[in-house]
């Protein structure tokens, strides 16, 4: 993975939702996922991945706080059976 900025944001809902999923079940899936909560200050409670140019950061949930799925600025929580929705970026005003 690197470093350097994504210049081919914004992308849709549907497209981040494909990205997330995909880091999802690379990570090993939503049920696994979700079923083997990891401490926050676990050397792996997150994974990063590169999918089609985008950075993808999957998170581990804890007791008090769900495991969710970060991709071009779209956050989407892990439940056991898939992922929802749970912040878009914020759109431009101009």
């Amino acid at each position: 993975m690197t470093d350097a900025p994504d210049h081919r944001l914004p992308i849709g809902e549907a497209e981040a939702t494909r990205l997330a999923s995909a880091a999802v079940e690379l990570a090993g899936g939503a049920r696994m996922i979700y079923r083997s909560p990891r401490q926050p200050f676990s050397p792996n409670s997150r994974e990063f991945f590169e999918i089609d140019g985008f950075a993808v950061d999957v998170r581990w949930g804890e007791i008090s706080s769900p495991a969710i799925v970060t991709a071009a600025g779209y956050v989407f929580e892990i439940h056991e059976e898939g992922i929802e929705l749970l912040v878009r970026p914020p759109e431009s005003r101009s």
